[in-house]
């Protein structure tokens, strides 16, 4: 006499949970060993917000680097000064922003967990959580408020003055569009984070 096994729903969800670490799509996972480094599974929205968050500061950054050889981009701005000065504050700028941009991985790695065994003294202890939320929350809230102004202009409820025509303008607003996204995407990364590790 053979028997078959029914699986109520419950444990078809523990089952399925199992086998996909657990996730919840907020890193409520239960797995170790992700491809993160990570102790919860990140959910695959995080991990494509985390690579998402430099690539729309990138159009700004672009935009400003002919500044630093006195092209002004259709503006009356003009030169900020000698090549020896704008060259590397320009582009020391634009390296400083997606540097600052990718400190948001650490909110979806596992050194945003642990700090790397290559940190002298640091080396190797658990990140309590506030020391990553704290700054990620301020940071955030710092950009949104910092960029809001140019989401405001890229969708056009500034009026901006200054643009030799009408090209220049656009040009303009459709480079620092996009940067508006960065604290709001940071946020939302902060909030992943705070959920993930509060699970762990």
């Amino acid at each position: 006499m053979t028997t078959t096994a029914v699986q109520t729903p419950a444990v078809q969800e523990s089952e399925t949970a199992a086998a996909t670490g657990g996730d919840t799509g907020w890193g409520a996972g239960t797995g170790t060993g992700t491809g993160t480094g990570t102790e919860r599974p990140v959910p695959r929205w995080a991990e494509r917000v985390a690579h998402l968050i430099p690539l729309v500061l990138l159009p700004q950054c672009l935009w400003r680097l002919p500044f630093a050889f006195g092209f002004d981009m259709g503006t009356d701005n003009g030169s900020i000064g000698s090549l020896w000065i704008s060259v590397p504050y320009i582009f020391g700028l634009s390296l400083l922003t997606e540097a600052l941009a990718l400190l948001s991985f650490g909110l979806v790695r596992g050194w945003g967990e642990v700090v790397p065994s290559w940190v002298p003294l640091l080396g190797g202890r658990r990140v309590r959580p506030v020391a990553a939320l704290i700054p990620a929350t301020l940071g955030g809230l710092g950009a949104t408020a910092l960029f809001g102004t140019f989401t405001l202009a890229g969708l056009g409820f500034v009026s901006l003055d200054g643009f030799d025509n009408g090209a220049w303008e656009f040009l303009f607003r459709a480079s620092v569009l996009p940067a508006g996204l960065w604290g709001p995407l940071v946020l939302a990364l902060t909030v992943h984070y705070s959920v993930r590790r509060r699970r762990s």
